[in-house]
């Protein structure tokens, strides 16, 4: 039978492993991050968007269905540090 110890360790161990998935999770810009992106986004022609969110793992912004000056709406990825556009895709939603 696991005496206490070999149970908290196997926790320890358990929380561990499960830590480094929820330290890269996705995250809302900041109110200055938030600030220069949407400056960005309207000196591109876009008039408005959704979600602004940080994907950690892939270290870009992402903006869901920016709506555009040719009528159509993009999901975006822009550069962390510089913010300009490094992907548009067609938001058929």
């Amino acid at each position: 039978m696991p005496t206490i110890r070999q149970i908290v360790l196997g926790l320890v161990l358990a929380a561990g492993v499960l830590a480094p998935g929820q330290v890269l999770a996705d995250r809302p810009p900041s109110p200055q991050e938030r600030s220069r992106i949407e400056t960005m986004l309207r000196n591109e022609g876009f008039s408005n968007w959704g979600k602004i969110e940080l994907d950690e793992d892939d270290d870009v912004w992402e903006i869901d269905g920016a709506h555009a000056s040719d009528g159509r709406r993009y999901d975006l990825w822009l550069h962390p540090d510089t913010l300009a556009i490094i992907g548009r895709e067609p938001d058929d939603d």
